[in-house]
This record gives structure tokens, C-alpha cells and sequence, in this order.
């Protein structure tokens, strides 16, 4: 079943334009990742480059201007080598995914979805993980799916805005898709990026199955 299309604005106040903003996960939990993987002096210059010194000193706890969380990992992506890059964005996208399921989807939903069929689980997990696009889309559009396979698509999204890729750059939002449908629908669950905005695609998509 096709559900509509969800729009994520900006705020905006006395007619002033306000930048788009996006989840901080998406920059918190990059930090123990590339700390892991490539140490803290490294860490600390890659930040640096980014433009993003003040949040390896002190994570941010709001929302975050989404431009310059796209700085910082389009950095990661062109300064590490690829396999180096999508490692570290692929355990961030791990530990966004247990961050919601800590803190933004209840235990006792969470408790009832995995006791029932993955194709039902899915179906309500969806409406629950559109609740809270803001944490990975920003101010990007949502279209999601809850069939089989279930899919996600981001219009504007905003963490690849602007870059060119010969093949999709988006691991960390693969990581969050399959940490969640993983540990809520199916331990087989798989999240595969079958469209990128850096490839040239209208948009994003993600494509979530669990059937092998």
C-alpha cells in the first residue's frame, strides 16, 4: 500500500528564510565511528576541514543546519578511501538506528511489533519511522511504501545535496533503515539504495526486504 507523500519544512518566521535543518544524529554518532576508525587527531581534522570544529568539541543536541551536516559528510566521503568511508558511515547509520529505538520508538510498540509476522510489523513500523523523518530527511520529502519490499524515497535529501557519485553515496541512511527493520521486523532484514540524488535520480530510495 502506497502512502502519501510526507513534505518536511523549514520554519520560517517574520517572512525571514530559515536554513534547513535535520536530525543531530546524524552528526553524533558520527563521532565515535570515525574516532574508532580513524582516531582522534584524524577525527578531529576531518571536522576541522568540514567546517565543523564546535561539534567535535561539544555534539550538538538539536537540530542541526542540514547543509553543513552534508559538509561533513561529503568530507568523509571524499578525504577517506571509499571502503574506509562507507564503513564508518554504515556504523553511524547502525548507532542512529539504536538511538530511536532507545529513546523515540516506545518499548511497548516496539514489544508488539516483534512478536507479529514481518509483513504486519512492517506495515505498522513504517507509519512510525515517518513520524520522525526529520531525523534523517530534514527538510527533504518522504514517500514511503509498506510493502514487500518496503521502501523509502527522499526527494531533497539533503545530506548528498550538490554531490556527483558514479554509484549511491547514502550508507548511513541504509545503516539506520536495516538497524531498525532489523531489530523490529526481521533479523534478515537488508536495506539496498537502488536511487541516489548524487547519481543523478530524482531522489533517494531505499529498498528494505527480509525475504531471502
Amino acid at each position: 500500500m502506497r502512502q502519501p507523500v510526507i513534505t518536511i519544512e523549514a520554519g520560517a518566521g517574520w517572512g525571514e528564510a530559515v536554513p534547513a535543518r535535520i536530525g543531530p544524529n546524524a552528526v553524533i554518532q558520527l563521532l565515535p565511528a570515525l574516532r574508532a576508525a580513524a582516531g582522534e587527531a584524524d577525527a578531529a581534522a576531518l571536522f576541522h576541514r568540514a567546517g565543523a570544529a564546535e561539534w567535535f568539541a561539544a555534539p550538538p543536541g538539536e537540530m542541526v543546519e542540514a547543509a553543513r551536516v552534508a559538509r561533513l559528510h561529503q568530507t568523509l566521503r571524499a578525504t577517506l578511501p571509499p571502503d574506509q568511508a562507507r564503513t564508518i558511515l554504515r556504523e553511524a547509520g547502525r548507532l542512529t538506528a539504536e538511538y530511536l529505538l532507545a529513546h523515540r520508538i516506545p518499548r511497548p510498540v516496539q514489544a508488539v511489533l516483534k512478536m507479529l509476522p514481518p509483513p504486519l510489523a512492517a506495515r505498522l513500523l513504517v507509519p512510525a519511522i515517518r513520524a520522525h523523518a526529520w531525523t534523517f530527511a530534514g527538510s527533504g520529502q518522504v514517500r514511503a511504501s509498506a510493502g514487500a519490499p518496503v521502501w523509502f524515497e527522499i526527494a531533497g535529501n539533503p545530506l548528498c545535496a550538490g554531490e556527483t557519485a558514479p554509484a549511491p553515496v547514502c550508507v548511513w541512511h541504509e545503516a539506520v533503515f536495516t538497524g531498525l527493520f532489523s531489530a523490529l521486523v526481521s533479523v534478515s532484514a537488508q536495506t539496498v539504495e537502488t536511487h541516489c540524488a548524487a547519481c543523478g535520480d530524482a531522489y533517494c530510495r531505499f529498498a528494505i526486504d527480509w525475504r531471502r
